[in-house]
C-alpha cells in the first residue's frame, strides 16, 4: 500500500501565490479549479494536502467572494472533492490498522508454524533415534540367538560326547569289575594252591617221620614217588608264575583303566564350564528379549506420540491456510476498495 506524503518541493517551494496562480489559470480557462487540475498545472507537484490548504486560506481572504460566484456544480464538485480528501484519510487511517493487525497475524502465524516445525524436527530426531536404536536391538538380538543357536550346537554335541564317554566309563567299569575277579580268583587259587601244597608238604613230612623206619626198605619206591611228587611240584609252581604273570597283566589294565578313568573325569570338568557358560547365555537372551519387548512398547509410544504431532501440524497448517486466504481476501478487499487517488504522488 501507498501511503501519501507531503512532496519535499510543496513544504520548500510551494506557495500560496503559486496556487492561486494555478488556480486564477484554470478559472480563465473555464475549467474547475479541482485538487488534481490545479496539481497538473503546477507540474504535478506540491500535495493535495498543501495545496487544499493554500485555497482554503485563499477563500477566506476572499471573504467568500469566490463561493458566492461558483455556480451549483461547482459547489458540489467541491464539496466532492473535500468529501473524498476526508474519506482517503479515513481509509489511509483504517488500512494501516489492517495492515498492522494482518502483519501482527502474520508473525503470529509465522512463529506458531516455526514453532510447529521445530517440534515436527524433534519428534522426527527422536524417531530416527528410537529406530536407530530398535535396528541395533534387533541386529544385536540376531547375533544372540545365532550365538545362542551355535552354543546350543556346541552344548549338545558336549552332552552327546559326556553321554559317550559315561558309556564308555560304564564299560571300563565292567570290564575294571571283571579283571578283579578274574585278579581275585587267581589270588584264590593261588592261596589254595600254597595252602594245598604247605599242606601235602606238611603231611608228607609228618608221614614221613612217622614212617621212616618203617618206609626205609622202601627208599627206592619213595624216592621216585618223590621225583614224581616233585615234578608236580615244578609244575604247580609253573602255573603259579603263570598265574602271578596273568595277575600283573591284570594290574597293568587295571592301571590303565584308571588312567582313562582319570582322564574321562577331566575332560568332564572340562566340559562343566561350558554347561555354566550356557545357563548364563540363556539367562542373558531372556534378559535381551525383556529388553527388546520393552523397547518395542517404546517405540510404539513414540510412533502414536508422532502421529499426534503430525495430526496437531496438520491443524496448525491447516488453520494458517486459512488464517492466509482470510488474509488474501482481506488484501484484495482493501486492492478493490483502494481509491484510485493513492497511487499518485
Amino acid at each position: 500500500m501507498i501511503l501519501i506524503e507531503d512532496d519535499p518541493m510543496a513544504r520548500s517551494g510551494l506557495y500560496k501565490t503559486d496556487v492561486k496562480k494555478a488556480r486564477d489559470a484554470l478559472l480563465a480557462l473555464g475549467r474547475h479549479p479541482s485538487l488534481d487540475a490545479i496539481r497538473i498545472e503546477l507540474g504535478n507537484t506540491g500535495s493535495k494536502t498543501t495545496i487544499h490548504k493554500y485555497l482554503k486560506e485563499l477563500e477566506d481572504e476572499e471573504g467568500g467572494v469566490a463561493n458566492g460566484c461558483m455556480t451549483v456544480s461547482e459547489a458540489v464538485l467541491d464539496l466532492v472533492e473535500r468529501l473524498a480528501m476526508q474519506l482517503e484519510n479515513e481509509s489511509r487511517a483504517k488500512i494501516d490498522e489492517c495492515q498492522v493487525q494482518a502483519a501482527e497475524r502474520e508473525r503470529y502465524h509465522a512463529d506458531t508454524a516455526a514453532e510447529f516445525r521445530a517440534q515436527i524436527d524433534s519428534l522426527t530426531a527422536q524417531l530416527d533415534q528410537v529406530r536407530n536404536a530398535y535396528n541395533a536391538l534387533a541386529d544385536s538380538q540376531e547375533q544372540r540367538r545365532t550365538q545362542l543357536q551355535s552354543e546350543s550346537i556346541a552344548r549338545h554335541t558336549a552332552e552327546q560326547q559326556v553321554a559317550d564317554l559315561k558309556e564308555r566309563l560304564l564299560e571300563n567299569e565292567g570290564h575294571r569289575r571283571s579283571l578283579e575277579e578274574k585278579h581275585q580268583h587267581a589270588r584264590e587259587a593261588l592261596e589254595h594252591y600254597r595252602h594245598s601244597v604247605k599242606e601235602q608238604r606238611d603231611q608228607d613230612s609228618r608221614r614221613h617221620e612217622q614212617q621212616i623206619q618203617q618206609l626205609q626198605a622202601e627208599m627206592r619206591h619213595l624216592q621216585q614217588s618223590l621225583v614224581v611228587k616233585q615234578e608236580e611240584v615244578t609244575r604247580l609252581n609253573q602255573e603259579g608264575s603263570r598265574l602271578v604273570n596273568e595277575i600283573s597283566h591284570a594290574e597293568l589294565a587295571l592301571r590303565e583303566r584308571d588312567t582313562r578313568l582319570h582322564q574321562t573325569e577331566q575332560k568332564i570338568d572340562v566340559l562343566r564350564p561350558f554347561q555354566e557358560r550356557c545357563n548364563l547365555l540363556e539367562k542373558d537372551l531372556a534378559q535381551k528379549e525383556k529388553m527388546l519387548v520393552e523397547r518395542d512398547t517404546q517405540y510404539a509410544r513414540s510412533v502414536v506420540d508422532l502421529q499426534q504431532s503430525q495430526l496437531q501440524l496438520a491443524a496448525a497448517t491447516a488453520q494458517i491456510d486459512s488464517q492466509e486466504n482470510r488474509i488474501a481476501e482481506l488484501r484484495g478487499l482493501l486492492d478493490k476498495f483502494q481509491p484510485q487517488s493513492l497511487g499518485e504522488g
